[in-house]
């Protein structure tokens, strides 16, 4: 006796694939992105074309979801691409895979740290309260974002044996020590500092201080807290800005800013 096969449903077809992760929930995007099928009943012409930005912001979101809850290695880029409304041609189309999406999004990750940083010091004018101010906003990011130190982390120890993972994370992490170098000579020009080394050292020693201060914040996170590393970075900086003796405050010793 010849059965007619099932018909599934729009809700059935258009379920999140499991691909052996389940428990992931997919955001659900408006039916203007590639593959999506229009509402029964509605129009069935051409499906508006997605601009490019907006079609690399969706992938880095979900991207970054995926890979905060699964991690590098078990983010899979048929799911990141359906979750961000796309086939995974869509990734392919922005990124040359899975190293240079992970790059991106943590790149995009440390950008935004930066401009937070840099927006909260424009109204400080002198040393002692710029200083307060970086470090209290640094060592807040750092405790509250635990993920992306996390992941980081992860791929940091990849690309010490994956030489394509290592050709996206160095040009990263260059860029990062350059705009903490840029920042440096910023605040000392602004704050009439006077470091005690050229921008480049500062920059280097702060950006692996933050990487470092992430790293035990993993690994002992009852014992690192956010006053303990607001205060390992506000003595960095008080030392290494060169604040005068008679300028500091008991909160630059105390940590509680």
């Amino acid at each position: 006796m010849n059965r007619e096969p099932k018909t599934r449903s729009w809700a059935e077809a258009d379920a999140a694939p499991q691909h052996g992760t389940p428990g992931i929930g997919y955001p659900q995007y408006p039916s203007d992105s590639a593959g999506t099928r229009p509402a029964q009943g509605g129009p069935t012409g051409p499906v508006p074309r997605v601009p490019r930005d907006e079609v690399r912001r969706r992938l880095l979101a979900a991207a970054a979801q995926s890979f905060a809850e699964r991690g590098y290695e078990d983010s899979n880029l048929d799911d990141i691409a359906y979750a961000a409304g796309f086939t995974k041609g869509a990734i392919y189309s922005n990124f040359s895979g899975k190293p240079e999406l992970f790059g991106a999004v943590l790149g995009a990750g440390a950008d935004t740290e930066f401009n937070l940083v840099m927006s909260e010091l424009r109204d400080t004018e002198d040393l002692a309260g710029t200083i307060g101010v970086a470090a209290r906003t640094v060592a807040r990011h750092i405790v509250n974002d635990a993920e992306r130190g996390q992941l980081g982390l992860e791929f940091a120890a990849r690309a010490a044996r994956d030489d394509k993972a290592r050709g996206i994370l160095t040009p990263l992490r260059r860029a990062q020590r350059a705009a903490a170098s840029r920042s440096i000579a910023e605040v000392a020009a602004r704050t009439g500092a006077e470091p005690v080394a050229g921008p480049d050292v500062i920059g280097l020693i702060l950006h692996c201080l933050c990487n470092g201060l992430s790293n035990e914040r993993i690994a002992d996170p009852e014992a690192i807290d956010v006053a303990g590393v607001e205060q390992a970075l506000a003595t960095a900086l008080t030392a290494l800005l060169g604040l005068p003796a008679d300028s500091r405050t008991s909160s630059d010793t105390s940590g509680d800013m």
